[in-house]
């Protein structure tokens, strides 16, 4: 339990260490969401830009059966590069964004 532990709190960190990141045009809001429950973990993009709503998934990421599965990723450096970083070994990161079938020639976790 002590690693899952751990890797909710890299989670966290990560998501909001990236909620500070602004855009650069319209009025937005960067919102991280949180369910320590269920252990589901987003950062959410909304707003305006002059009359067009914006909206989107920037990075989710859940924790199922003891490893980090990013199910979704925005970012430019990629949050599983963070999470090795970190100290989490690959073969807890599943890059859920990637079909079953790719996953053995990714270097991380299948499933």
């Amino acid at each position: 339990m002590a690693k899952v532990d751990q890797y909710r709190a890299y989670v966290q960190d990560l998501l909001k260490q990236y909620s500070r990141h602004k855009s650069a045009y319209g009025e937005d809001e960067v919102q991280t969401i949180f369910d320590t429950e269920h252990d589901h973990y987003q950062l959410v993009h909304t707003g305006w830009h002059n009359n067009h709503r914006l909206y989107g998934c920037i990075i989710h990421m859940d924790i199922k059966n003891d490893k980090i599965w990013i199910q979704y990723d925005g970012t430019e450096v990629g949050m599983a590069n963070e999470l090795v970083t970190l100290g989490v070994p690959k073969e807890d990161i599943v890059l859920a964004f990637h079909p079953p079938y790719k996953r053995p020639y990714s270097g991380f976790a299948v499933n």
